[in-house]
């Protein structure tokens, strides 16, 4: 899904991925796996660095327009901030986990 997208995106910039690697510093074969959906789990910063190449928003690219997701503003905010902060996708999977089970012994009580 990520993958095509930016791999649309690209495209209709008229940029080869050799050109989208070097102006997002993103490597070839990094933008080559994630556009053929074999890494389908990029990082929000690489992401964050080709969505800004391909003068697009972050939510553009991880959004689905045949679903209709898209993120609101205020959950892109939250992401951009967290990942300025640093926080790592190990840590955000981390957080979920712990909000899941939260939720779970919430809800047997």
């Amino acid at each position: 899904m990520v993958g095509q997208r930016i791999k649309y995106l690209r495209e209709q910039k008229g940029l080869t991925i050799n050109e989208l690697s070097f102006l997002s510093n993103v490597s070839k074969s990094y933008i080559s796996s994630i556009e053929r959906g074999l890494q389908k789990n990029p990082s929000i910063k690489v992401l964050m660095k080709i969505s800004l190449t391909l003068d697009t928003s972050l939510e553009n690219i991880i959004s689905s327009p045949q679903k209709g997701g898209m993120l609101g503003e205020e959950w892109i905010e939250l992401l951009e901030e967290a990942i300025n902060q640093g926080l790592t996708k190990e840590e955000f999977h981390e957080f979920l986990s712990f909000v899941q089970h939260k939720r779970k012994w919430h809800s047997n009580e």
